[in-house]
């Protein structure tokens, strides 16, 4: 049995051959001190992060795309073998395949490997990220001409040119989702003296968020603790409020995107402006972050269908053709 996954910083999904996408969870743990026990992984885990006990704490295992915490990963890693591995499929040890960030040292590819097979797998595969990402999205990895891929996720953004089926330049910036979350709440702090949890930045991100101010802003009621009063307090605030409170965040983006270009190749850098970057992972689903990107590069930029699971659909293509894909494939246990 083969199973990919794209562990990410924020959420992990776990691709199964002849299935598709059959699990889509947080990366989050939830164990208690006590005992060292895990109670909790996943969304019953994402569920508790702020409204634990002492005695409870909740884990997200992957700090900017790589681990920060073994025992935990390997937890995660767990649920996800035996939630898909039921029945007579409990016997046999699966092969994983795991994305991993391109920027990533051998000590912490060796983690994601040992996680891996501490967590009940037979063999372990890592891949590129940029290059699960690209194939996910449907670029077609292996011809000649260069391809440009922007992946923005929840601990990292990953640009990377793309030709003949490797990476001939790419860049691992620890800047992505997360920082735009932090960077919400910071803003809120100061504007309004209120500290909000880290679920409400989020939320604010997702549901009002954009790149480009917007002619007529989305509003939106967010409640928190008034810092002054130390009272519940509610307040409204614009989606342009929201793209000041993220502008920092997004402009290291753009320069990570600029300095890979400035890196490419003359040759690919024609077919790139032929055909444009294409945007995957979780940021893409920041509304005119595309308008954006395209403004300030000045190359055409695209969002990937289904930009969220262009990863673990990645996972899964390759698992179909290990052979195909053996020079992408980075390393085996």
């Amino acid at each position: 049995m083969k199973i990919g996954i794209d562990l990410g910083t924020k959420n992990s999904l776990v691709f199964v051959t002849d299935k598709g996408v059959v699990l889509n969870e947080p990366t989050v743990v939830a164990v208690s001190l006590i005992d060292n026990k895990v109670l909790a992984v996943g969304a019953a885990a994402k569920e508790m992060i702020g409204r634990t006990p002492d005695n409870i704490r909740v884990y997200r295992p992957l700090r900017e795309g790589v681990i920060a915490d073994y025992r935990t990963t390997q937890a995660i890693l767990k649920h996800f073998i035996n939630s898909v591995n039921r029945g007579l499929f409990r016997f046999f040890k699966p092969e994983l395949l795991i994305g991993v960030p391109a920027g990533i040292s051998s000590t912490e590819k060796r983690a994601v490997i040992e996680s891996g097979i501490l967590a009940g797998a037979k063999d372990v595969f890592l891949a590129n990220e940029p290059i699960l990402s690209a194939i996910g999205a449907g670029i077609p990895i292996n011809s000649s001409s260069g391809h440009l891929i922007v992946d923005i996720g929840g601990g990292t953004t990953e640009v990377a040119v793309i030709s003949l089926g490797g990476i001939v330049y790419s860049q691992s910036l620890r800047v992505a989702g997360d920082k735009l979350d932090i960077a919400v709440s910071e803003f809120i702090k100061e504007k309004y003296n209120l500290a909000i949890g880290e679920q409400t930045a989020e939320d604010v991100k997702i549901k009002i968020g954009t790149a480009l101010p917007e002619k007529d802003p989305k509003h939106m009621e967010i409640r928190g603790r008034d810092l002054i009063l130390g009272l519940p307090k509610t307040i409204k605030v614009s989606s342009n409020e929201i793209c000041l409170a993220i502008a920092d965040p997004l402009k290291e983006i753009i320069q990570c995107i600029k300095n890979v270009l400035r890196e490419t190749p003359p040759e690919l850098s024609a077919d790139i402006m032929d055909k444009g970057m294409v945007v995957a992972g979780g940021g893409a689903c920041l509304r005119n972050i595309a308008a954006l990107i395209s403004q300030s590069t000045g190359v055409p930029c695209f969002i990937a269908d289904d930009p969220l699971i262009c990863v673990a659909k990645g996972t899964g293509a390759v698992l179909d053709n290990l052979d195909i894909y053996k020079k992408s494939v980075m390393t085996k246990k």
